[in-house]
């Protein structure tokens, strides 16, 4: 069974400046639908705003929920922030919270959106508005829900603005494996950086993720894993660099949630990158990542969540 967060509101008008699409939001849960595995859908409530404001400076989010962004802040986002846009990214951080929260029962779940992890403290940037990622830590350790949270990022752009927000905190760690020539030009730092080659490939991608994350989770110890499962390292995405097959996109998938099943950890999965000319195409990865994740979540169904027995 595949526990997917959902909301009509994910998807949005086409914004009357900038390139960014919101179709393949709909062309993923489509996808997902027609795949014929089981599935269950949800509905997030949108995110508090005070949560929102635990993380990001309280004028910036004023001014994204009255939708009057400076234009210089649009144009670091990539697209107007209207109320329509407003409205959507209070739930796809609601969908994030929510998927964490049916992975401590389920053992695994996905926000089909966010993976938002380069917005940063006082401003978006790079497609995103407010950082998910970094939200949905902070409340699950404020709430007691877990005492450190493991952040993988997969995406092949660094996650500079989820390094940024968590910078320092002892009880969130941040993994970011990125193309170390693509965007964002100046990168942060995460707890751990592994830039990798243009054009790298399956095996190279799987070497670099095999060797550290192991040794991540086990020294780091984390209660809880969101993983930001961009398919934006694969070959054909307009925006990447890397030259991962449709084969090796899934075994990397399937890889972070077996490492951290078998230990008993929850793991919740956003959206993330996915960039092409055709949204059903990168629809289509999108629904296979999270169908294969959730399959390798299925072989772990004997053993449930240690925080199971928080949710009642």
């Amino acid at each position: 069974m595949l526990h997917v967060v959902h909301h009509a509101d994910y998807m949005a008008p086409a914004p009357t400046r900038g390139t960014f699409r919101f179709d393949k939001y709909m062309a993923v849960m489509v996808a997902l639908r027609d795949s014929g595995y089981p599935l269950t859908e949800h509905a997030p409530e949108p995110m508090p705003r005070e949560w929102l404001e635990a993380v990001h400076d309280p004028a910036y989010v004023d001014e994204v929920l009255r939708a009057e962004v400076p234009r210089e802040k649009e144009r670091r986002i990539g697209f107007p922030v209207t109320s329509h846009i407003a409205q959507r990214v209070r739930h796809t951080n609601g969908g994030t919270w929510l998927a964490a929260k049916l992975a401590m029962r389920h053992g695994y779940a996905a926000n089909s959106a966010a993976g938002s992890h380069h917005a940063l403290h006082e401003t978006g940037a790079g497609y995103c508005v407010f950082n998910d990622l970094a939200v949905t830590a902070n409340r699950l350790i404020a709430q007691g829900e877990a005492e450190r949270v493991l952040i993988v990022d997969c995406d092949v752009h660094q996650g500079d603005g989820t390094a940024a927000l968590t910078a320092g905190r002892e009880d969130i760690f941040t993994l970011s494996l990125h193309a170390e020539k693509n965007f964002p030009v100046r990168k942060a730092r995460s707890t751990l950086d592994l830039p990798l080659e243009d054009g790298t490939d399956d095996e190279g991608y799987m070497a670099a993720l095999t060797q550290h994350l192991p040794g991540v989770i086990g020294e780091f110890e984390p209660n809880l894993v969101l993983y930001q499962a961009g398919v934006d390292p694969h070959v054909d995405d307009r925006l990447g660099r890397f030259a991962l097959s449709d084969e090796g996109l899934l075994v990397r998938d399937r890889y972070v949630v077996g490492e951290a099943r078998r230990r008993g950890l929850p793991v919740a999965s956003a959206l993330g990158g996915g960039y092409g000319s055709d949204p059903h195409e990168v629809g289509a990865r999108h629904a296979r990542s999270m169908i294969a994740m959730a399959e390798t979540n299925a072989t772990f169904a004997r053993s449930p969540s240690i925080h199971a027995d928080m949710l009642g």
